[in-house]
């Protein structure tokens, strides 16, 4: 994998992160255990950041997984606010409502159950934060499905867009290839798109962040 930062600045990050606990510490074993993708922390800590300064009042996540960033959000929305998190895996979805039922935020989340790309096409509720968080190969396509969603002055966030380092790098291990190729055209794509302002931020895996407006 390549780095993104040296590694003595990433430790000197790592450092200062605050610990998780409980629940949340609990995922980040299993997943790590489980090689199951989850948000990295310093972009969790971003994300969380970005909740609390726009304190949204309607939230969708696209890609839920294990719904450990689902939970991370929910645990900061004002009481009357959810997080509308879509997910097309089985396991996944299973694995998603325990951890949603004991995380006690179970009223501020909607876990819909389906393929992104179908369900987007004709649903109707729109959003001041989104978040994407999917199969890279799909990234353009639910993108543009995304972007009607989004509320005037809404924000969208879309995670890996540095792909290990390689959306950077001219030596790509060949079964990254495929999956580099499609960060790289998403990313000119995603920063040339007329009506929102948006960039990339080294953060985690790379953030992309969009503004309406």
């Amino acid at each position: 994998m390549s780095e993104i930062l040296k590694e003595e600045q990433q430790n000197y990050l790592d450092s200062l992160l605050v610990p998780s606990a409980g629940l949340i510490a609990e995922m980040e074993e299993f997943a790590a255990e489980k090689g199951i993708p989850i948000l990295d922390k310093h972009a969790s800590a971003f994300l969380e950041l970005l909740v609390k300064i726009k304190k949204p009042k309607a939230v969708l996540e696209i890609g839920t997984a294990i719904g450990y960033s689902t939970i991370r959000i929910a645990a900061l929305l004002e009481d009357g606010t959810s997080i509308d998190t879509i997910e097309k895996s089985s396991p996944n979805i299973k694995l998603a409502r325990a951890n949603f039922r004991r995380s006690g935020l179970e009223q501020k989340i909607n876990l819909i159950e389906g393929d992104a790309l179908d369900l987007l096409k004709t649903h109707q509720k729109n959003y001041d934060l989104i978040f994407l968080d999917a199969d890279k190969e799909d990234y353009k396509n639910l993108f543009d499905l995304s972007v009607p969603r989004m509320n005037d002055g809404g924000m969208m966030i879309i995670d890996n867009l540095l792909w290990h380092g390689y959306a950077a790098s001219d030596e790509v291990p060949e079964k990254f290839k495929r999956s580099a190729q499609f960060i790289k055209d998403f990313n000119l794509y995603f920063l040339s798109y007329k009506g929102l302002s948006s960039g990339i931020l080294p953060i985690g895996d790379g953030l992309g962040v969009a503004i309406r407006g």
